[in-house]
């Protein structure tokens, strides 16, 4: 049915009836959503809600990741005629999904926007749906860490990344995506023993206690070793999953804010979340796409891969608890 569907689908944001199956709209026509769910601020019978933070305000070195959700959604329209390759289920019609659009925020009132997105994320779990978050700079994980922990109590931190962001910052008030895990950990909202961050190439002499895997043992001794370590620091605790896409190598994503050489591969990114299937995951974010320095649209189109296999990893889990 998909070349008979494409004649007459179109703009499925704001088209469609159904929540869930494939778009066969024309890739390259049409009004973007993620993966061309609909657009609806409604989260009646939701199971997931992807929504968009487009904030850049902490970076630094290169700005521009605000314009990432924009990015990630157009990328995304490449995919929404398929189920996510590589596994034994399609999410997207099985699960309700949708795009919830973006969070409304006064750019310029900077100290009010983490209570802004906390509240907005509460306001997804508190529906009952778990959130997949399009950002936006990494600082964004702390303000919806904070809503995972009221509902879940202290989360594990499942972080792929080139940085471990656990800059020491006693001051609780900056905004800055260097340190917000030095919050997060200090706050009592992330549980550093059984959180674990992978491909770290930078150095922090304190990691707080969080698990490191960094990205030459990954390379050394491959993506399933890597899962299997993983599984066991995570165990069953209920995890939240953070993707800065600069964890991949800037070969495979140079757009983002600040790139360091010897990274993941696309393809080893590909692999351990497809494998990390089983872990409690409650939710997820990509984040650090920066389109302005995306000039091939490579990355991007990474981060959408990445919100995909998000999407994958919670349907895995709620299909497990069904």
């Amino acid at each position: 049915m998909a070349l008979e569907d494409a004649k007459t689908q179109i703009d499925h944001a704001f088209t469609r009836e159904d929540m869930k199956g494939p778009s066969f709209e024309l890739t390259f026509g049409g009004a973007l959503s993620f993966l061309r769910r609909r657009y609806t601020k409604d989260l009646s019978g939701v199971d997931i809600a992807v929504t968009g933070v487009p904030f850049d305000q902490a970076v630094t070195n290169r700005p521009g990741t605000r314009l990432g959700p924009r990015a990630i959604r157009e990328a995304s329209s490449l995919q929404a005629p398929d189920a996510p390759y590589g596994w034994p289920f399609d999410v997207l019609s099985e699960r309700t999904i949708i795009d919830y659009g973006d969070l409304a925020f006064d750019y310029a009132d900077i100290p009010s926007f983490p209570g802004r997105l906390t509240d907005h994320i509460r306001g997804i779990l508190n529906a009952g749906a778990a959130s997949v978050v399009l950002g936006g700079d990494h600082y964004i994980s702390f303000p919806i860490l904070k809503a995972y922990a009221e509902k879940f109590g202290p989360i594990s931190l499942l972080q792929f990344d080139a940085h471990t962001d656990t800059w020491v910052d006693d001051d609780f008030s900056r905004v800055d995506h260097g340190t917000m895990f030095y919050k997060a950990v200090k706050s009592g909202i992330v549980d550093p023993a059984s959180s674990v961050q992978v491909g770290i190439r930078t150095t922090n002499a304190d990691t707080l206690g969080v698990n490191i895997i960094d990205a030459r043992e990954v390379h050394e001794t491959g993506p399933g070793a890597a899962v299997a370590k993983i599984k066991s620091i995570l165990q069953d605790r209920p995890c939240y999953l953070t993707f800065d896409i600069d964890a991949l190598d800037p070969a495979y994503a140079p757009g983002t804010g600040t790139p360091v050489w010897g990274g993941l591969t696309s393809a080893q990114a590909a692999m351990m979340l497809r494998d990390l299937a089983g872990i409690n995951i409650r939710g997820g974010d990509i984040v650090e796409v920066s389109p302005p320095f995306d000039t091939t649209g490579a990355t991007a189109i990474a981060g959408a891969h990445v919100a995909t296999e998000l999407l994958s990893l919670l349907g895995h889990r709620m299909r497990e608890e069904a």
